[in-house]
């Protein structure tokens, strides 16, 4: 007869160890200390063999049946349960044995390899230490979405709430990756989507009344500070590139003759080349700049080495010291006083204005039919720019 909860309480320990069944080769041994082990006798490839589900009644009977149901079906698969469960196991322990920690460097080597640039690597690592702090020595498949949220939650609870934004995508990444490798079943992130205070999107100050531009454009000028400072100033209002592009921009970019700055992929956000046509002012801050820094690499070079570019607060604190303050311009801003005038002026087709800022379109069936450069017109572009900046400084006097 079948086994019940009630005869399973019943059974007595004796001197040797004896077995009671169950149906379909499920069965306890009752050993003489009184232990009940489940155990399931089956046939696989002609050979009897035992499979064991552990102890009544931590494994209820309910469970034990559960578990040889699950082993037939592996058996009508042609498959031996034995050995699945055996490898299973194995499975187990490499997961438990890949923490958080080990697949945040496979991440991070993933970036390398991809060519991410320098400071996309670092902020991408700079996010994982801190929940490499919370949960990095934990087996990556035994965090759980509770953990994940508790990091973030104490990010947020500094009020940085785009870094708790980025962080979970960070985290999230490099779950997914242990996914794709068999080291995790889900992203404990995915269901966090909604969990987080969604920040407020904030754009980087920036002039755009022309009076005021002229005003800080004669304040460039005149600035007392390096000239060196004050060049990469008056090169970032002509050519509005990123202020990375241009403190890490080096001589062997530019081509004064041809009036060509080539941007190489591995410094541009899009990992694409770059070509910014120079008007005359930039080809003459050029020059002058090369007097002063053309005997090293970098155009712009850090004011305590020549081997290092331009540190990215020197822009901005020479900003503050000429009394415009974070909430009015930053060295980020000129992009968008360029992007702004120049769209209002409504003389310039909008995708050369992109084009000059390096923007890619995020509509990819749109990009796959503008690929041109707007060359020619962004040449004019330039030196129509460079005119506008150069009337704006002369009506501040």
């Amino acid at each position: 007869m079948p086994l019940t909860d009630a005869k399973l309480r019943t059974l007595k320990p004796k001197d040797k160890p004896y077995k009671v069944g169950d149906f379909q080769g499920l069965y306890v041994t009752v050993t003489p200390t009184g232990s009940c082990l489940w155990h399931l006798k089956y046939r696989f490839e002609g050979r009897e063999k035992r499979l064991s589900f552990g102890m009544y009644p931590e494994v209820s009977l309910a469970d034990a049946r559960r578990q040889r149901d699950a082993a037939r079906a592996v058996l009508a698969r042609g498959e031996d349960p034995g050995e699945v469960k055996k490898e299973a196991k194995r499975a187990s322990a490499v997961r438990d044995a890949e923490t958080f920690k080990k697949q945040a460097e496979v991440y991070k080597a993933k970036l390398l390899a991809e060519n991410k640039a320098p400071a996309t690597r670092d902020k991408a690592a700079w996010l994982l230490d801190m929940a490499l702090a919370e949960f990095g020595d934990l087996p990556i498949s035994q965090i759980t979405a509770p953990m994940v949220l508790q990091c973030l939650r104490k990010v947020e609870a500094k009020g940085n709430y785009e870094t708790a934004k980025r962080l979970r995508s960070k985290i999230g990444a490099v779950f997914r990756l242990a996914i794709a490798s068999g080291l995790a079943e889900t992203d404990p992130t995915y269901p966090l989507r909604d969990a987080l205070i969604r920040p407020q999107a904030k754009h980087r100050a920036a002039i755009t009344d022309p009076k005021r531009l002229g005003e800080l454009l004669r304040a460039i000028d005149e600035f007392h500070g390096q000239a060196i400072t004050r060049i990469g100033l008056q090169l970032l209002a002509l050519l509005a590139p990123r202020p990375g592009e241009l403190r890490q921009a080096k001589w062997e970019e530019f081509d004064l003759e041809a009036a060509i700055w080539t941007v190489p992929a591995e410094r541009m956000k899009m990992r694409r080349p770059h070509r910014v046509p120079l008007p005359g002012q930039a080809v003459t801050l050029l020059r002058d700049l090369s007097s002063l820094t053309g005997s090293g690499a970098f155009v712009l070079p850090s004011l305590v080495s020549t081997q290092r570019p331009m540190s990215e607060n020197t822009l901005n604190t020479a900003l503050r010291r000429m009394g415009f303050g974070a909430d009015e311009m930053t060295s980020h801003g000129f992009r968008a006083t360029f992007s702004t005038i120049a769209n209002e002026s409504g003389l310039w087709n909008p995708d050369a204005i992109e084009r000059a800022l390096a923007h890619v379109d995020k509509n990819a069936v749109r990009r796959a039919y503008t690929r041109g450069e707007h060359w020619d017109e962004r040449v004019r572009l330039a030196e129509w720019w460079a005119g506008f900046l150069q009337e704006a400084r002369a009506k501040s006097g």
